[in-house]
């Protein structure tokens, strides 16, 4: 095992879902979009990057957030509360996308012209369903990066999936084109999480 991968396995056995916070502890906005800038390397279908986020820090937009959010006292303590939003119209990022690889020198202009071509077939054609579900699954993994590079950097996380996303669609103006999916709470602890325990690895793994 190498150093980095040592230093990762740390992080991983260290993150615990936090949900009592510091409520006079602040992580400055930049420092925020650090964190999202790095957690943006996650994969995504096709590279599409069917994600959008709303951060929340003014105390009295969490106060109002709280009451969409079941009650839930994070909401309110927490530094900062990150709504992730998939994008269900994904495919109006390919341009974008595949025109930067191209200018990077990553692709060339055949086949950037190959994947905007396909994905501007695809895409639009598939259910509305089915985008649904790729832009879960994919602000999954970018809600998963996050939360490991919180923790690496020495803050708390909790996702909340218990709000009221209608509320939160209308009260942050969320455009139709994107659901909300996961509240992710950031700070500090005030005090030590639930200790957890998981499955035995042969009740949920078959080697074959």
């Amino acid at each position: 095992m190498t150093a980095s991968e040592k230093s990762l396995s740390t992080v991983i056995r260290e993150r615990h879902s936090v949900r009592k916070y510091d409520p006079d502890f602040k992580i400055s906005r930049e420092e925020i979009a650090d964190i999202l800038k790095e957690a943006t390397l996650a994969p995504s279908s096709s590279n599409l990057q069917p994600w959008k986020f709303i951060v929340i820090q003014d105390q009295e937009t969490k106060k109002e957030l709280r009451g969409i959010a079941n009650n839930q006292e994070q909401v309110e303590t927490s530094s900062a509360v990150i709504a992730v939003l998939g994008d269900k119209e994904m495919y109006r990022n390919v341009d974008k996308v595949y025109r930067s690889a191209f200018e990077a020198g990553y692709i060339d202009e055949a086949n950037m012209n190959r994947i905007i071509e396909g994905t501007n077939k695809l895409y639009p054609a598939a259910p509305e369903e089915a985008r649904a579900n790729i832009a879960s699954f994919d602000a999954g993994l970018i809600s998963m990066q996050l939360l490991l590079i919180a923790k690496a950097r020495g803050y708390d996380t909790v996702t909340m999936g218990g709000f009221d996303k209608q509320k939160f669609a209308e009260r942050f103006n969320v455009d139709g084109r994107y659901m909300p999916i996961v509240l992710i709470a950031l700070g500090k602890a005030a005090a030590p999480p639930f200790q957890t325990t998981r499955l035995p690895l042969e009740e949920i793994v078959e080697f074959i």
